[in-house]
């Protein structure tokens, strides 16, 4: 049976909980100031919470479990995808007042959790979850931007473009959240950062389809992506499958982080020496080129992700 899960703090960036969150594809979305709420669904019935507690009989939270309970798209929706728990913002005024008059009292999703079978959870990407989010009409924060290894001031300057369902002309909202779907911080947690604003130029952007931009390329990624080649992945990925064969078992999810350790095991014994040759001895940082060996194991094995 699920329970109430609360949500995780968001971090201010430059914090140490979450160092290293910019090395990777960054998804960076509009902060809307509401009320946190979460829906979920045990046995067929939705449950709501707030920020910090289940709202059972009687209970309520400015009004979003009324509101929301009277709305059959929740219910359709968690018909087809029971195990899913959808977290947004309520928009309630609070600070910021200048939100568009059509834009109160909707529920704005902006992360989804998938639990398995065994009880564990995996948070779903924005490209997992928004079909899911158009076929049944919900509302979601979609992304301003998705940069590759974005630079501060990259970031920084997503907070001018900051206006999702602010008036015309009434200035930003209040920040942006930073995510990157493949990050845990050192001490293995999963955490998404955030930066605040709300005293900057209006400037109008309208919401959708998101660019993609890249950063400068660290020395590691180029590493990655020219010295990591197919057929290095492909051939360990067969040793791997053909060990498991021999076991008289078959791939699975739980072997991934098997194939991501080797991979990196076999890259720097096998190509380190080329690249000190070829790089003229350069500084490497070796998480963060674990990091991009990563990205491109998932770019050229996308069917086991």
């Amino acid at each position: 049976m699920l329970e109430f899960e609360k949500y995780q703090h968001i971090e201010k960036i430059g914090s140490d909980e979450v160092s290293g969150i910019l090395d990777g594809e960054v998804f960076i979305f509009p902060k809307i100031d509401g009320s946190n709420g979460n829906l979920w669904c045990v046995d067929g019935n939705i449950q709501y919470g707030s920020r910090r507690r289940h709202l059972t009989d009687g209970e309520d939270n400015q009004g979003f479990k009324q509101l929301l309970s009277q709305q059959d798209k929740y219910a359709k929706f968690f018909a087809k995808y029971p195990n899913l728990r959808l977290f947004g913002e309520f928009l309630k005024p609070h600070t910021l007042k200048t939100y568009r008059d059509d834009a109160w009292n909707r529920f704005y999703i902006f992360d989804v959790i998938k639990y398995n079978d065994d009880g564990s959870w995996a948070y779903l990407t924005y490209n997992e979850y928004q079909p899911l989010m158009e076929e049944f009409g919900l509302d979601y924060i979609p992304p301003i931007k998705i940069i590759t290894y974005p630079s501060l001031e990259q970031v920084y300057k997503c907070l001018e473009q900051s206006n999702f369902l602010v008036q015309d002309g009434a200035g930003n909202g209040e920040g942006i959240v930073i995510k990157r779907y493949d990050y845990k911080n050192k001490y293995g947690r999963i955490t998404w950062a955030k930066v605040v604003t709300s005293e900057f130029k209006e400037k109008h952007y309208k919401t959708m389809g998101a660019p993609k931009e890249k950063g400068a390329e660290p020395i590691e990624v180029k590493i990655a992506n020219e010295k990591c080649t197919e057929a290095l992945i492909e051939k360990t990925y067969a040793k791997i499958l053909a060990e498991l064969n021999d076991k008289g078992l078959g791939w699975s999810s739980k072997n991934i982080p098997q194939l991501l350790n080797t991979v990196f095991h076999d890259f720097v014994q096998e190509e380190i020496w080329d690249i000190v040759k070829d790089y003229k001895q350069p500084t490497i940082n070796f998480r963060q080129l674990a990091s991009a060996i990563t990205m491109r194991i998932k770019q050229v094995k996308q069917e086991i992700f």
